[in-house]
C-alpha cells in the first residue's frame, strides 16, 4: 500500500520537522518553482483577468487592431477609388459619353429631378444658416412657432414664415402621397408573400407535372414503335456575333429522331459578315445529316414578332405540331425536348410548356449576381406558383415549347409590341389554354454583364407590358374567361407587378423620402424604409440562397435601377417615342465548363478527322475562312463608359437629403440616403458591371 502523506505538516508554520528529510537529484529539470505563502494558496480562485498571460493579452489587441485597420484602409481606398472616378469621369469627361436621350420624357424626367435638387440645395444651405443661428423650433416630431417678440431680423423672419408655410401646405400634401405610396407598397409586400407561401406549399408537397409512363410508345400489336410528333425549332437572332455558333451547336444536338425534327436558324442580321458566319455554321451542321436551314428576311420589320411570324408563314410549317423556340445565347441540353414535349400528350388543352433559364456568367460580376436574384424569384416563385395554380404565366420568350395549334388559334405573332412573347401568352390565355412550367428543366443563357445593355433590356421589359395593357385591355373585359381570372390579369399580372412596383418605389424611395428630409413634418417611420424592404428583399433572395451576403447591395440596386423602370413604365403607358424601341441586349459568349470541354473534345476530333463543306464551292470556302481570320486579327474596339444623368442627379438629390438629416439626428435615414446615394452615384458614373464596347 502506498504510503499516506500529510502534506500540511510539511507547509504549516510549524517550524518542528518530524522523520527523515530525503532529497531527491533530477538531471535537467523542466519545472519552475513557485513560493507559497501557506497552505490554501494553491487553491485558492485565481481572478480571470489577473490569470490571463499579458503577452496573450497584447497579441488579441494587435489582432483587433489590425483588423480595424485593414477595414478602414479597405474603405479608404474605395473611398478613394470612387473620388477618382468622379475627377476622371465626371469633372474632366476622360473616356466616358453621356447618355443619349431619345425621348421627350425622359428629358422631362431628368429635369424635374435637376429641379428638386437645386431646391433642396438652396433649402439646405438656408437649414444650415438657421442651424449656426439657434433657430431650432422642430423637436421631439413636433414644430414650435416662436412669437413675435423672439423674432430678431428679416431672415429671421422669413425663416418663420417658411416653417409656416411648410406645415400648413407643403406637408399635408407629401404626407397624403407618402401614405399612398407606403399602401400600394404594403399591397405589393403582401402579394409577394403570398407568393412565396405558395412555392412554400409546392416544395412541401412536391408538386409538380410529371411524366406518366412512355408517352411515345405506339399502340400497335406488337408494342415495339415509337411514335415521335413532329417538331419545329426556331432560333431568331440579329447580329450575334458572339453566341450564334454555341446555339446553333446546342439545338443541333437535341436528342430527337432526326426525320421528326427541323430546325430554323432565323437571320435578321444585317452585317453581311454576320450573315456569312451563321451559313458556314449552318452549312457545317447540314452536312453531318442534321435537317437545319437558314432564313434571313430581305425586308425586316416588326423585330424577333415579324421574324417569327414570316417563319411560321411557311407551307413546310404544317407538317409539323409543336415548334420550340431558343434566343441565341440559349443552350438547350440535349434532352430538352424529351422532358418537355411529353407534356403535351393526352393534355389536349395544353398550349406552352415554360422551362427555366440557368446562367452561364452569373458570379462574372456584381451586376450578373444582382440579376440572378431576381431571375431566380421570378422563375422559382413567381412562374412556379402562377402555373401551378392558375395555369398561366407570361411566356418568357425562348426555353418554350408551343403548340402550334395555340398560336395559330391566339392569332399568330403580333408586331404591335416589343413584348411579343406576353402578348401571345395573354391572346392564349384569353382563349382558354393552360401552361406548365417546368422548374426542373433549365436552359443555358447570359444575362447582360454591363450596366447600358442591362439597362437598355429592362426598359423594353417594362415599357412594352404597359404598351400592351393598353391593347388588351379591351379584350380582356370582353373575353368569355372566369371573372376572377380576368382580375387576376388585370389587377395582378399587369397593374400591381407591371405598374404600381416601379411606380412606388420610385416615388417613394427616391422622391418623397428626400423631401421629407427637408419637410420633417412628414417624416417617414422606420419600419417603411428599414424592416419592410429587408424583409422583402430576404424574401426576393430565398430562390438564391448563395447570394444572401449581397442582400442589402440587392436592395440598393433595385431602387436604383427604378428610376428606368419608372420611365420604360410611363413611356409605354402613354405611347411614346421610346416604348416601341428595340435594341439587341449585347452578349459576350459566355460558355459553361462542360460547354468548353465539348468544345475541346470536338476541336480535336475535328483535327484528327478533317471535313470538307461539300454543299459549298471553293470560293464560298475561301470568302468564309478569310472572315474569320478578319474576326480574329480585326483591332478590338476600345471600350467606354456612359454617364447617366438621371442617376447622378438622384444621386446628388440623396446624398443632400443625407446631409439634411444630420441637422435632425436622424440616423437610420442617413445611413439609408447615404448608401442609396452612393448607390446612385456607383451606376451613374457606370462603375457597376463591365463596360461597353
Amino acid at each position: 500500500m502506498a504510503p499516506s502523506i500529510d502534506f500540511s505538516r510539511l507547509w504549516g508554520k510549524d517550524s518542528s520537522r518530524k522523520g527523515t528529510p530525503v532529497v531527491v537529484t533530477m538531471e535537467n529539470p523542466n519545472y519552475s518553482v513557485l513560493e507559497i505563502d501557506g497552505p490554501d494558496a494553491a487553491f485558492r480562485p485565481v481572478d480571470k483577468d489577473r490569470g490571463k498571460n499579458a503577452k496573450q493579452f497584447t497579441w488579441v489587441l494587435l489582432l483587433k487592431a489590425h483588423r480595424a485597420v485593414g477595414c478602414l484602409s479597405w474603405l479608404g481606398n474605395a473611398l478613394w477609388i470612387l473620388l477618382g472616378a468622379i475627377k476622371k469621369r465626371l469633372i474632366f469627361g476622360q473616356g466616358v459619353t453621356m447618355e443619349n436621350e431619345k425621348s421627350g420624357r425622359g428629358r422631362l424626367l431628368f429635369r424635374t429631378i435637376l429641379a428638386f435638387l437645386l431646391m433642396s440645395l438652396a433649402f439646405l444651405a438656408f437649414e444650415v444658416f438657421a442651424h449656426f443661428n439657434g433657430w431650432h423650433y422642430f423637436h421631439n416630431h413636433g414644430l414650435h412657432i416662436p412669437q413675435t417678440l423672439e423674432i430678431k431680423g428679416w431672415l429671421h423672419a422669413i425663416y418663420v414664415a417658411w416653417l409656416e408655410f411648410r406645415a400648413d401646405y407643403i406637408a399635408p400634401l407629401i404626407q397624403v402621397l407618402s401614405s399612398f405610396c407606403v399602401a400600394l407598397f404594403l399591397i405589393q409586400s403582401a402579394d409577394r408573400m403570398l407568393l412565396c407561401l405558395g412555392c412554400f406549399w409546392i416544395k412541401y408537397k412536391k408538386i409538380k407535372p410529371r411524366i406518366e409512363g412512355d408517352p411515345f410508345k405506339s399502340d400497335d400489336l406488337e408494342g415495339l414503335g415509337y411514335d415521335y410528333p413532329m417538331v419545329l425549332v426556331q432560333i431568331p437572332m440579329c447580329n450575334e456575333r458572339e453566341v450564334y455558333e454555341q446555339s446553333i451547336s446546342a439545338v443541333c444536338q437535341l436528342d430527337w429522331p432526326k426525320d421528326r425534327l427541323l430546325i430554323q436558324v432565323l437571320d435578321d442580321s444585317d452585317d453581311e459578315s454576320i450573315q456569312w458566319l451563321i451559313k458556314g455554321e449552318v452549312s457545317k451542321w447540314s452536312q453531318k445529316g442534321v435537317n437545319i436551314i437558314y432564313r434571313h428576311r430581305l425586308v425586316r420589320t416588326g423585330y424577333k414578332a415579324g421574324n417569327l411570324k414570316s417563319a411560321m408563314n411557311c407551307d413546310y410549317v404544317k407538317a409539323y405540331e409543336f415548334v420550340a423556340i431558343f434566343d441565341a445565347d440559349f443552350q438547350p441540353n440535349p434532352d430538352f425536348l424529351m422532358q418537355t414535349v411529353p407534356h403535351f400528350k393526352d393534355n389536349p388543352e395544353l398550349g406552352l410548356v415554360q422551362a427555366r433559364w440557368a446562367f452561364v456568367n452569373k458570379d462574372e460580376n456584381l451586376l450578373t449576381r444582382l440579376q440572378n436574384i431576381n431571375l431566380c424569384f421570378h422563375f422559382e416563385v413567381e412562374q412556379q406558383v402562377n402555373g401551378v395554380f392558375i395555369n398561366f404565366f407570361g411566356f418568357n420568350g425562348t426555353a418554350g415549347v408551343w403548340r402550334i395549334k395555340t398560336l395559330e388559334d391566339s392569332g399568330g405573332w403580333l408586331e404591335r409590341t416589343t413584348v411579343e412573347d406576353m402578348d401571345i401568352a395573354v391572346r392564349a390565355h384569353l382563349n382558354g389554354w393552360k401552361f406548365i412550367f417546368l422548374n426542373d428543366v433549365k436552359v443555358l443563357c447570359e444575362v447582360p454583364e454591363s450596366y447600358e445593355a442591362y439597362r437598355k433590356q429592362q426598359h423594353r421589359w417594362h415599357s412594352g407590358p404597359m404598351h400592351l395593357f393598353r391593347l388588351c385591355l379591351p379584350a380582356i373585359i370582353t373575353s368569355k374567361i372566369a371573372v376572377w381570372k380576368k382580375a387576376n390579369l388585370i389587377l395582378l399580372f399587369f397593374l400591381l407587378r407591371k405598374l404600381i412596383l416601379p411606380f412606388y418605389s420610385f416615388t417613394l424611395f427616391c422622391i418623397i423620402l428626400p423631401l421629407t428630409m427637408f419637410v420633417p413634418e412628414a417624416e417617414l417611420p422606420v419600419w417603411v424604409i428599414c424592416y419592410v424592404p429587408v424583409f422583402m428583399s430576404f424574401l426576393n433572395i430565398l430562390p438564391a440562397p448563395r447570394s444572401f451576403p449581397f442582400i442589402v447591395p440587392y436592395l440598393l440596386f433595385e431602387n436604383t435601377m427604378s428610376v428606368t423602370k419608372f420611365n420604360a413604365m410611363v413611356s409605354g403607358l402613354f405611347q411614346l417615342g421610346s416604348s416601341y424601341e428595340w435594341v439587341v441586349t449585347k452578349k459576350a459568349g459566355r460558355a459553361s465548363e462542360p460547354d468548353l470541354l465539348a468544345a475541346a473534345e470536338r476541336e480535336t476530333k475535328a483535327m484528327n478527322h478533317p471535313q470538307l463543306y461539300r454543299g459549298s464551292s471553293d470560293s464560298e470556302l475561301s470568302e468564309l475562312n478569310k472572315l474569320k481570320e478578319h474576326q480574329e486579327t480585326a483591332p478590338k474596339p476600345k471600350k467606354t463608359n456612359k454617364l447617366y444623368r438621371k442617376e447622378l442627379a438622384l444621386a446628388f438629390l440623396l446624398l443632400t437629403a443625407a446631409v439634411r438629416s444630420l441637422l435632425s439626428a436622424q440616423g437610420v435615414h442617413f445611413y439609408f440616403l447615404l448608401f442609396q446615394g452612393v448607390s446612385f452615384l456607383l451606376v451613374g458614373l457606370d462603375l457597376i458591371g463591365e463596360q461597353m464596347s
